[in-house]
């Protein structure tokens, strides 16, 4: 976003003003940035180079010129063409909340070129046109049980948050349904709750400045997308203990009805497999162990007295 400037054409009448102006000088205003650019003068019979100066004044106050001891940085007599107001720090610059006015001319050894003037300006009260305010940085998301919790810092500092402040706004919605926004908050942390659980929703963070003293706001612009999966809450986590409890003990039951079944339909055959082979009785395998003992002997060795009981027939 960029501000044009003007020829100041009082200057025209100065005997030095021999070299041409400082084409198309632009104020960048982002965030608490304040960045003054140009486009260089060229000159085809010189090879000393252009070198530029930058003055600024406030509201109904003398010509300053903008060096370390006024503004922090030096914008005297350089040869680029840029000029970084808030280079040392982003608080450095001039303060946002008063009027500031600006003007360059380029400069070689005696020469100069006519003053570039553009009307005053205040960061804190240029419009859109003139002022972006970016998105919240450094977002991180931390999926909850059915929630999503965000934290993020401010798009920048603001020295007297008395005078002005920042508050913030999520567009979020479920991956192919309707956006949803939730705000404002002052708070950098920030919960989605009533999310369903293992759903994928997709979220961008906005910032809007409120300026206290004229009422006014600016409205930054949207953080990148990104998508997050929920986790399961304490009843999804119930239920899933129920649906695996359950299943598990259908299975168990499926499993057994089918043994069941099964040893039924086979039962001849699990029989035959289960049957213990016919033994050779024990005297005579004494005997096939010792063949030199009487085989009758090997088979009465062991025969019970009550065998041998017979009946009385009166």
């Amino acid at each position: 976003t960029y501000q044009e400037w003007r020829n100041d054409s009082a200057a025209i009448h100065d005997p030095l003003s021999q070299l041409p102006t400082p084409q198309h000088p632009k104020i960048r205003l982002y965030n608490a940035e304040q960045v003054l650019s140009w486009e260089p003068v060229a000159l085809s019979n010189s090879t000393r180079p252009v070198v530029y100066r930058v003055q600024f004044k406030y509201t109904d106050s003398k010509w300053f010129m903008a060096d370390i001891m006024s503004i922090g940085v030096n914008c005297t007599q350089i040869t680029a063409t840029e000029c970084d107001f808030t280079a040392a720090s982003p608080s450095a610059g001039f303060p946002m909340d008063f009027n500031v006015t600006l003007r360059l001319r380029a400069e070689l050894g005696a020469l100069h070129s006519a003053w570039v003037t553009m009307p005053w300006f205040q960061h804190y009260r240029n419009g859109k046109r003139t002022w972006t305010v970016g998105p919240p940085k450094n977002i991180e998301v931390t999926p909850g049980e059915g929630s999503l919790i965000i934290r993020f810092s401010s798009p920048f500092d603001i020295a007297d948050t008395s005078t002005a402040f920042f508050c913030y706004y999520v567009h979020y919605w479920e991956k192919g349904r309707t956006q949803q926004v939730k705000g404002p908050f002052r708070s950098n942390s920030i919960s989605l709750d009533n999310l369903k659980p293992f759903r994928v929703y997709c979220l961008q963070v906005q910032a809007q400045l409120l300026w206290n003293k004229s009422n006014i706001f600016r409205v930054g612009h949207l953080s990148n997308t990104s998508c997050y999966e929920t986790m399961a809450d304490a009843s999804t986590e119930l239920q899933q203990v129920i649906l695996i409890s359950v299943g598990t003990f259908s299975l168990l039951l499926v499993l057994a009805g089918a043994c069941f079944f099964l040893v039924l339909k086979y039962r001849g055959l699990i029989k035959y497999w289960f049957h213990t082979p016919p033994s050779i009785p024990l005297q005579i395998e004494e005997y096939l162990k010792d063949p030199t003992q009487p085989i009758l002997e090997a088979l009465d060795k062991d025969s019970s007295p009550k065998d041998d009981v017979w009946d009385s027939v009166s």
